[in-house]
């Protein structure tokens, strides 16, 4: 059974070197992460160190020798099936305004866009596949060697707009990975200032505030979406799998000095 509980962002940590390690809980059931809205996280999962991720577009065969790491975020988007997708009709209850997800870190002081609204991303379909190509000051291999490298611990934020039954609301999901894997250099890579956005400080972002909901839909929980009365969803749907369901705990080890994450934890 699942407890109803707040999604919190865990402020900057010192990590001591070699004996780092850091331990989140997160509300997982069937691989997919739940989150303080409508959106379900399939991959990455939490802790994973990223690079690489070599994608060819398929309408462009002549990139087939390049490449071009990136990182994919999964999302579903209908809560498994509970929510339709967009457009709305005018005044339902229910409705995902916007999504948008960023790569940031304290440690490296980087901010990065990776989408402003996953829900323009591959219209009709309830599963969002976002790709962020690695920008140029990433590229590298391994953990970084120096403290002032833009390698090394991320998070994955998952900013949620949306009205939940008449209400308004905003939240933040912070999913922690770590840039460690080979990123090959190449010129088509975007410049890192071209994506970047400023780093707010957390009482800037107001995480407290904005995270005034907490972990949804996960199997077990009794939530009740209202949708409009069309005949197609009733806000219950089906769950995906029934299988074990719980809490992960997961380590994420850094053997680098001077280290900060911002993560989110289950209280």
């Amino acid at each position: 059974m699942f407890s109803r509980s707040r999604a919190i962002a865990l402020l900057p940590l010192l990590l001591t070197p070699c004996l780092a390690q850091l331990n989140f809980n997160f509300t997982i059931a069937n691989g997919q992460i739940y989150t303080p809205g409508f959106a379900i996280l399939n991959a990455p999962q939490p802790g994973t160190p990223l690079g690489g991720g070599m994608f060819t577009p398929f309408f462009n065969r002549t990139l087939a020798n390049t490449h071009v790491d990136q990182m994919e975020v999964s999302l579903d988007v209908t809560t498994n099936g509970r929510m339709p997708l967009p457009p709305y009709p005018s005044g339902s209850p229910s409705a995902i305004h916007n999504i948008s997800i960023f790569l940031s870190s304290y440690n490296t002081g980087r901010n990065f866009t990776i989408t402003n609204d996953a829900m323009v991303q591959e219209p009709g379909s309830t599963v969002k596949h976002v790709r962020f190509t690695w920008p140029d000051c990433l590229v590298g291999d391994g953990q970084p060697t120096t403290l002032d490298s833009p390698r090394g611990v991320y998070n994955i934020s998952i900013r949620q707009n949306f009205r939940l039954n008449g209400e308004n609301h905003y939240t933040i999901f912070d999913v922690p990975i770590s840039v460690t894997n080979s990123i090959s250099a190449n010129g088509a890579r975007p410049a890192c200032d071209s994506i970047a956005n400023p780093m707010l400080a957390p009482e800037e972002v107001d995480v407290v505030g904005a995270n005034n909901l907490p972990v949804m839909f996960a199997p077990g929980d009794a939530s009740v979406i209202r949708t409009p009365a069309d005949g197609k969803a009733d806000g219950l749907g089906p769950l995906k799998g029934s299988g074990a369901s719980g809490r992960m705990s997961g380590a994420l080890g850094m053997g680098w000095l001077g280290a900060t994450v911002l993560g989110a934890v289950l209280l």
